[in-house]
């Protein structure tokens, strides 16, 4: 089997960092440091030369164009929100024009296949639309994505990936279900929705720093990756301080785009 690997090519909550409107310590810091800067939430798994997309944020063709990436073998969308499919529509000139004559998979949460015909029609002659089904092992070659329930309000997954080593990728989500808690018991690499810093606004659809890094405790991952930072609240923080505040804990890392982990 060829390498295995997973690139987190956006890793900020839905306002990004910087934001437009915000003067917040950390926008200000992502402002005059472009490395501090957070595209909005996606993941790319490659592997066999294949490219599997998680999410579409509305920073696609940005983050595909940054990292290089010219192929796009399937998709998974975990949910229905703006800032984690609004990028499909840069797909379209793709299909069209270089990988013309195949229709590219999309795997919809359950329910949503009118959402996406209604929001992208010009792409429905381009596209094979399916839904996913929690619990489904998906094959690529050696390496599986299962979908496993996260809490978000609406229907949402969290991706497993299983090749030589196995992540769990969960960038919106609050304390996750019993059952999937007990699908990731050992995992190596937990990716994990820490959109607050501090309080946590929305508990019951998101996670905090703090929440995210006990969630990785609680599965004895290997490793905690904290994504879908938010940065601005409930307590904006910059990059440099919250690295500082995390090199004192084992196994947890804040998330950055571009960040890429090597699963085989």
């Amino acid at each position: 089997m060829a390498g295995v690997e997973i690139k987190l090519l956006g890793t900020g909550a839905g306002p990004g960092v910087p934001a437009f409107f915000c003067e917040c310590a950390a926008c200000r810091e992502a402002r005059t440091n472009p490395s501090a800067a957070r595209t909005r939430s996606t993941a790319l798994l490659t592997m066999d030369d294949k490219g599997v997309l998680i999410d579409a944020s509305p920073d696609l063709r940005v983050q595909l164009c940054r990292e290089g990436i010219q192929d796009i073998h399937t998709v998974f969308l975990t949910h229905w929100h703006h800032d984690h499919f609004a990028g499909l529509g840069e797909l379209e000139y793709y299909l069209r024009l270089k990988d013309k004559g195949r229709r590219l998979p999309i795997y919809l949460p359950p329910g949503y296949t009118g959402e996406f015909t209604s929001t992208f029609c010009r792409l429905i002659d381009v596209v094979d639309l399916r839904e996913w089904e929690y619990g489904r092992r998906y094959d690529f070659g050696m390496t599986s994505v299962i979908l496993l329930r996260a809490n978000h309000g609406i229907e949402t997954g969290g991706v497993l990936i299983e090749a030589g080593k196995k992540l769990a990728y969960f960038p919106d989500t609050s304390w996750l279900p019993e059952e999937t808690l007990l699908s990731l018991q050992g995992i190596d690499y937990l990716v994990c929705d820490a959109t607050f810093y501090g309080e946590n606004w929305y508990p019951d659809t998101h996670m905090s720093v703090a929440e995210a890094i006990e969630l990785g405790k609680r599965v004895g991952a290997g490793q905690t990756i904290l994504t879908h930072l938010s940065m601005h609240y409930s307590s904006p923080v910059t990059v440099e301080e919250l690295n500082r505040e995390l090199a004192g804990l084992d196994g947890v890392l804040a998330s950055y785009d571009g960040l890429k982990v090597e699963l085989y």
